[in-house]
C-alpha cells in the first residue's frame, strides 16, 4: 500500500508544482489581462454559485442515507462529493489563468506555447488521479472493507452528473447565442469583442470541458476502483488491492508520459501529444505486467489489465477517425454544406450513427478478452487498466479549453498575427483533444457501468436474468428510455437557454449605439449572468430523474426490475452517447475545415450553412453526450447502495 499512497502524494505535489510554475509565467499586456480576468471571474463565480446550489441537496441526501443506511455511507457520501468538487475546482482554478499566459507565450513561438498549454492541462489530470486514489485507498485503510466506500462513489457520481449537465448547459448556451448572432446574423468572427456573448463562451470553455469533464473522469475512476475492490472480494486481500496498484502504475506512467510531450522538427502538435499518450501507455503495460507477477505469479489477469490499455488507443482511434478534420467523414459533412444546412445536418446525423458501431464492437472484444482471462473480476480489470491512464488523457483534454481561451484572448485584445498564427493551430489541435477524450470518457463510463452492476447483481444476490421474465422486460424497457429522456431534458435546457442568450445579444445590438462598430463595449456580465442563472436551474430535473427512477423501480417492481433498467440504460446510453459527442465533433470540424479556406471559406454559403450544423451538435457534444456517462453511473452507483435494502424490501 506504500506505493499506492506514494504514487497519489506524487500526483497531488507534481499538479501543486505545476500550478505554482503556470502561475509564474508572465501574463502579458493589460488588455490580455482584462479579459483574462473576466473569464476567470465568471468561470469561478459559477462554479461558487454551482456549488451552494448543490449544498443543500448533498445534505438532504446525506441524511437519508444516515437513516436509511448508516452514518457511514453518510460521511463517505459527502467525501466522495467534496473530492470530486475539489479535483474540477482546482484544475479549472489553474486552466482559467493558464489561457492567458499561453497567449502571452505564443509571441515567443509555438513550442513554448505548447509546452505550457500542456503542462497547464496536467495540473488538471493529476489532481484527478492523485484525489481519487488518495481518497479511496486512505478510506479503505480507515473502513477496512470495499463495500463501505459505495458511498464515496455515489458522492463522486452526484456531483459529476449535477457538473456535466450544468456546465454543459451553460457553455452551449453561450456558444450558440455568440454563433448564431455574432457568425450567421453579423457576420462577425467567432471570438470577436464586439460580441456581447464572447466572453460567456469562453467561460464556458472552462465549466463544461474542464471543471465538468475532471468531475465526470474522477467519478469513473473511483466507481471503477470500488467495484473492482468489491468483485475482488473472493480472491483475498490480493483481490482488494490490485486494482489500486494498477491505478498507482498508471499515476507514475502518467507523469512519464505528460513530461515526455515535445514538439517534433515536423512541428506536429496531435503527434506530440498523441507520443505522449503511447510513451504513457507502453510504462503503464510494463507497471501492470510486474504488479501482477509480483502478486499472483501468473499472467491472466495481467492480459485483462493490458486490455483496458488496447481499448483506449483503439476507442481515440476511432474518435479521431470519425471527427477529424483530416479524416473523410468530416470532409464529407463539409462537402455536404455545398448545398445548404439540411443535408449538412443529414450527413452529420449519419456518420455519428455510423461511428457508435466500431466503437461498440472494441467494447464487445474487450468485454469478450476480459472475461475469458478472468471472468467478471476481469471486465471490472479491463475498465480499471482503462482508467488508469486518466491523468495523461485529462491533461490532454484540458489542453483544449486553455487553447482555446487563449487564441480568444489573442484575438479579442489585437496580438499581431503571427501570434494568431500559433494559438489558432494549438487550438485546432485542442477540438481534437475534446473529440477523443470524450471517446475515452464514454467507453470507460460503459466499462464502468458494468463493472458497478456486476457488483449490483452480486449485493442483491441475483445469479442470472432471465429477459423472459416480465419485470426483467419492463424495467429493461423503462431502462432503455432513461437516456433519452435524458437527453431530451439537457437538449431543451440548452435551447432555453440560448433562446435568452440570443434575445440578449440582439438587444445590446439594436440598443448599445455603436457596438457593431466598435465604437462602444458590450455588456459581457448580462450574458454571463444569463448563463448561470440558466445552467442552475435546468440541471435539477435532470438530477431528479436520475435519483429517483433506479429507486422507485427497484421499490416497486423488485431487483430483477431494477437488474433490466440498468442494462438497458448502459446500452442504450453507451450507444446514445456516442452519436451525440462524435456527431456534435464531426459537425464542429466540418465548420472548421470550411474555415480553413476550403469550399469558400469563412462568410460563404457553404460556411453559414456549416455553422448552423455546428449550433446543432454544440449541444449534442458539449452537454446531452457527455452527461450521459454520469447519468448511467449514478443510477447503477444507487442501485448498488440501496441493493440489499430493495432485496429484503422485495421479501417482505
Amino acid at each position: 500500500m506504500e506505493l499506492v499512497i506514494g504514487s497519489s502524494l506524487l500526483a497531488l505535489l507534481a499538479g501543486i508544482f505545476l500550478a505554482l510554475w503556470v502561475k509564474a509565467q508572465p501574463s502579458g499586456e493589460e488588455k490580455m489581462k482584462k479579459i483574462s480576468d473576466a473569464i476567470k471571474e465568471g468561470a469561478m463565480a459559477y462554479l461558487k454559485r454551482q456549488y451552494k446550489t448543490l449544498l443543500p441537496i448533498v445534505i438532504i441526501l446525506a441524511l437519508i442515507l444516515n437513516f436509511a443506511i448508516n452514518l457511514i455511507a453518510a460521511l463517505t457520501f459527502i467525501l466522495g462529493s467534496f473530492c470530486s468538487a475539489l479535483a474540477g475546482f482546482i484544475g479549472m482554478n489553474v486552466t482559467v489563468r493558464a489561457n492567458v499566459r499561453v497567449a502571452n507565450k505564443a509571441k515567443r513561438g509555438l513550442k513554448k506555447a505548447l509546452d505550457l498549454a500542456v503542462k497547464g492541462g496536467s495540473v488538471t489530470g493529476l489532481m484527478v488521479v492523485g484525489l481519487g486514489l488518495l481518497g479511496i485507498t486512505a478510506l479503505y485503510l480507515i473502513l477496512g472493507k470495499p463495500e463501505l466506500l459505495i458511498g464515496f462513489g455515489f458522492g463522486a457520481s452526484l456531483i459529476s452528473l449535477f457538473m456535466r449537465v450544468g456546465g454543459g448547459i451553460y457553455t452551449k448556451a453561450a456558444d450558440v447565442g455568440a454563433d448564431l448572432v455574432g457568425k450567421v446574423e453579423k457576420g462577425i468572427p467567432e471570438d470577436d469583442p464586439r460580441n456581447p456573448a464572447v466572453i460567456a463562451d469562453q467561460v464556458g470553455d472552462n465549466v463544461g470541458d474542464c471543471a465538468g469533464m475532471a468531475a465526470d473522469v474522477f467519478e469513473s475512476y473511483v466507481v471503477t476502483l470500488i467495484a473492482s475492490m468489491l468483485l475482488g472480494i473472493s480472491l483475498g486481500i490480493k483481490g482488494i488491492v490490485y486494482p489500486l496498484l494498477i491505478c498507482s502504475a498508471g499515476v507514475i506512467a502518467s507523469l512519464i508520459g505528460i513530461f515526455s510531450i515535445r514538439l517534433g522538427r515536423d512541428r506536429n502538435i496531435w503527434k506530440a501529444l498523441n507520443r505522449g499518450i503511447i510513451i504513457t501507455c507502453i510504462f503503464a503495460a510494463i507497471g501492470f505486467f510486474l504488479i501482477t507477477y509480483y502478486l499472483f505469479n501468473q499472467f491472466n489477469l495481467f492480459y485483462a489489465s493490458l486490455t483496458g490499455i488496447i481499448t483506449t488507443l483503439a476507442i481515440c482511434w476511432i474518435t479521431d477517425y470519425f471527427t477529424s478534420r483530416e479524416r473523410k467523414p468530416v470532409q464529407q459533412i463539409a462537402q455536404a454544406s455545398k448545398t445548404g444546412a439540411g443535408t449538412n445536418v443529414i450527413t452529420g446525423l449519419a456518420m455519428g450513427m455510423l461511428s457508435t458501431l466500431p466503437s461498440v464492437m472494441v467494447i464487445c472484444i474487450a468485454i469478450f478478452v476480459s472475461y475469458f482471462f478472468a471472468g467478471v473480476y476481469g471486465i471490472s480489470i479491463a475498465a480499471t487498466g482503462m482508467l488508469a491512464l486518466s491523468g495523461i488523457i485529462i491533461a490532454i483534454d484540458s489542453y483544449g479549453p486553455i487553447t482555446d481561451n487563449a487564441g480568444g484572448i489573442a484575438e479579442m485584445s489585437g496580438l499581431p498575427a503571427k501570434v494568431r498564427k500559433v494559438t489558432d493551430a494549438l487550438d485546432a489541435v485542442g477540438n481534437t483533444t475534446k473529440a477523443v477524450t470524450k471517446g475515452f470518457a464514454i467507453g470507460s463510463a460503459a466499462l464502468a457501468a458494468l463493472s458497478i452492476f456486476d457488483a449490483f447483481a452480486e449485493a442483491a444476490g441475483i445469479s442470472s436474468f432471465d429477459l423472459l421474465n416480465s419485470q426483467v422486460l419492463v424495467g429493461l424497457f423503462i431502462g432503455g428510455a432513461l437516456p433519452f429522456l435524458f437527453s431530451s431534458f439537457c437538449l431543451s435546457a440548452v435551447g432555453r437557454a440560448a433562446f435568452s442568450i440570443i434575445e440578449e445579444v440582439r438587444r445590446q445590438f439594436k440598443e448599445i449605439k455603436g457596438l457593431l462598430q466598435g465604437k462602444a463595449r458590450p455588456d459581457y456580465a448580462k450574458c454571463v449572468d444569463i448563463s448561470t442563472r440558466a445552467a442552475l436551474k435546468e440541471l435539477i430535473l435532470p438530477g431528479i430523474l436520475a435519483i429517483l427512477s433506479p429507486l422507485a423501480i427497484g421499490f416497486i417492481l423488485g431487483p430483477e426490475a431494477l437488474g433490466g433498467l440498468l442494462g438497458g440504460a448502459i446500452i442504450t446510453g453507451l450507444l446514445l452517447a456516442l452519436f451525440l459527442a462524435n456527431a456534435g465533433a464531426a459537425w464542429d470540424n466540418a465548420k472548421k475545415y470550411i474555415e480553413a479556406g476550403v469550399l469558400g471559406g469563412k462568410g460563404s454559403e457553404a460556411h453559414k450553412a456549416a455553422v448552423i450544423g455546428d449550433t446543432v451538435g454544440d449541444p449534442c457534444k458539449d452537454t446531452a453526450g457527455p452527461s450521459l456517462n454520469p447519468l448511467i453511473k449514478v443510477i447503477n452507483m444507487i442501485s448498488l447502495l440501496f441493493a440489499s435494502l430493495i432485496a429484503i424490501y422485495a421479501l417482505l
